[in-house]
């Protein structure tokens, strides 16, 4: 059982549960017959400003793993907005279903739901959904961004989050190896999706020998005939010997079934959640010396772009540089994870939950 501050009980594993656990502020269920929607979205934490954070759709196997996942996203989105020195809290949400079967009124009812929140929560594209579809939810409620630039938005933020991450991954090769040089170095990207393609164009640039994959055939080799890398089943990667291991697709791929196969010196990735057990293997991964980035720290750029578009003062090279502090940030926090041998991502959450306090602190009455 869970103790909560009012000094009730929940149950483990309840929704409550799960709530208290993360000390999520909101939990909400929005569902239209009429076009079909499923979602929910997550509202973790509104200490820095309103929770923003994407909205994803995916064929969840059951509503309790997509109500686990919206926890974590938007738990997650509250650190990686307080650690790029947002003044945004953290929310995510997630809609049910096939993404084949969006529609205009399908997305614009969600657009309703967000509206009803009355700015709490601001949403923007994740895994499956696109600058068109945030056009069609602006429809319904101003809390939204990342809006295609024919519509005054700046577009689609996947090569900001890709830079964040290369530069992200550079400083976490700075630690293991002495240098952020990632020539030659042999580099696994999981997942060739928006982010994970322009991960790609940066390393090959880079010139590092970049293996890919992903578990759509035809995505995959599209993106390695056009980068020139080379394509590996998705099934086999976990056994490749590496430098780097960059997780860009869905989370929890460093779990108890994968750790010990994996064969790498850094792993540095644009996807979320990529620990399953985040004190688990964030420990072992320390114990086998391997560096972790934490994922919600690397992968900020995304979010730095549309949240500068959402506050009114989008400016791309401004967005860059501010992009580009990661490599500082993360150095910082691997220096904190090694000096005082906690996990790279229990030094990171510190790092964040001490702004959102010192914030809160500021924001007192008199």
């Amino acid at each position: 059982m869970l103790q909560t501050k009012a000094s009730e009980t929940v149950q483990e594993g309840s929704i409550f549960g799960q709530i208290t656990n993360m000390d999520h502020e909101q939990l909400v269920i929005c569902h239209d017959a009429a076009t079909g929607l499923k979602a929910l979205i997550g509202i973790h934490n509104t200490t820095l400003g309103p929770a923003l954070g994407g909205t994803r759709m995916w064929p969840y196997a059951s509503e309790a793993e997509a109500i686990t996942d919206v926890l974590r996203l938007s738990r997650g989105m509250t650190f990686k907005n307080s650690l790029a020195g947002l003044n945004l809290g953290g929310g995510k949400a997630v809609i049910i279903g096939d993404p084949s079967l969006k529609s205009e009124a399908f997305l614009r009812r969600f657009g309703r739901f967000v509206e009803s929140l009355g700015g709490r929560y601001v949403t923007a594209e994740d895994v499956n959904m696109n600058t068109a579809d945030m056009e069609h939810i602006s429809m319904e409620t101003r809390h939204v961004t990342g809006l295609p630039q024919i519509k005054g938005g700046a577009g689609d933020p996947s090569p900001v989050t890709a830079y964040g991450v290369y530069v992200g991954m550079k400083a976490a090769a700075k630690k293991a190896f002495g240098s952020d040089n990632l020539a030659r170095k042999r580099i696994v990207v999981q997942g060739v999706g928006q982010v994970g393609k322009y991960l790609i164009e940066y390393l090959v640039k880079e010139n590092a020998e970049v293996l890919v994959t992903d578990i759509f055939e035809d995505k995959l080799k599209k993106v390695a005939r056009e980068t020139g890398t080379l394509a590996v089943d998705p099934e086999l990667i976990y056994d490749l010997d590496m430098d780097i291991y960059a997780p860009c697709a869905l989370g929890a791929t460093v779990n108890d079934d994968t750790i010990d196969r994996l064969k790498c010196a850094v792993i540095a990735g644009g996807a979320n959640n990529q620990l399953k057990d985040e004190e688990k293997h964030g420990r072992i991964l320390l114990e086998k010396g391997i560096v972790y980035a934490p994922d919600f720290l690397i992968n900020a750029g995304g979010v730095i772009n549309v949240g500068a578009e959402y506050l009114g003062d989008y400016q791309q090279e401004t967005v860059f540089k501010q992009t580009e502090k990661i490599y500082d940030t993360c150095l910082g926090i691997l220096d904190k994870s090694e000096k005082e041998q906690i996990p790279a991502q229990q030094a990171a959450i510190q790092v964040a939950k001490e702004r959102i306090a010192a914030i809160g602190r500021v924001k007192l009455p008199f």
